[in-house]
């Protein structure tokens, strides 16, 4: 079992760094284009790029932080509750979590096939939308992943 959590976890750092990748790129790329727009040469489809970029910097994240518990919680009612209804509520959160991103991923991924097939690209760069669907379908996959994890955890009682 543990195997599959550093798994889980080294993906999730994979998806991370990804998107560490992405936000120092659309650093660079605003920089770089409020420099030249001073210089009336501005970069061609930076504002696509900033777009697709977020996407992925978000979609990517999400896993790790999740593993990590970065997430803002609100505990005032669950941190009144005893530990075996606490752990009650967070498994049964983390199946509503799990059965949500599997929605999500699922419909990336028929939004990405039909964006594949329909051959959409964007209007000025004409960069095609499906991988950045596909990339974020794979994104809640492992966001599954981890949710499942905690749940193991939880059932062990190692969750907190």
């Amino acid at each position: 079992m543990e195997h599959l959590f550093n798994s889980v976890f080294r993906l999730s750092r994979l998806l991370n760094g990804i998107a560490g990748v992405a936000i120092t790129f659309i650093m660079a790329l605003t920089v770089l284009d409020v420099v030249l727009r001073f210089f009336r040469r501005p970069i061609v489809g930076t504002y696509e790029l900033v777009a697709f970029t977020g996407a992925v910097v978000i979609g990517f994240a999400i896993p790790l932080t999740s593993w990590m518990r970065g997430h803002i919680f609100v505990d005032f009612f669950t941190g009144k509750l005893p530990n075996a209804a606490r752990s009650i509520f967070n498994l049964i959160t983390r199946c509503m979590g799990v059965g949500l991103f599997l929605l999500i991923g699922w419909n990336l991924i028929l939004v990405g096939m039909d964006l594949q097939k329909s051959g959409e690209v964007s209007l000025t760069l004409q960069l095609p939308f499906y991988p950045v669907a596909y990339g974020l379908a794979v994104s809640c996959f492992v966001q599954c992943m981890v949710l499942l994890a905690d749940m193991v955890k939880i059932l062990r009682g190692q969750y907190e």
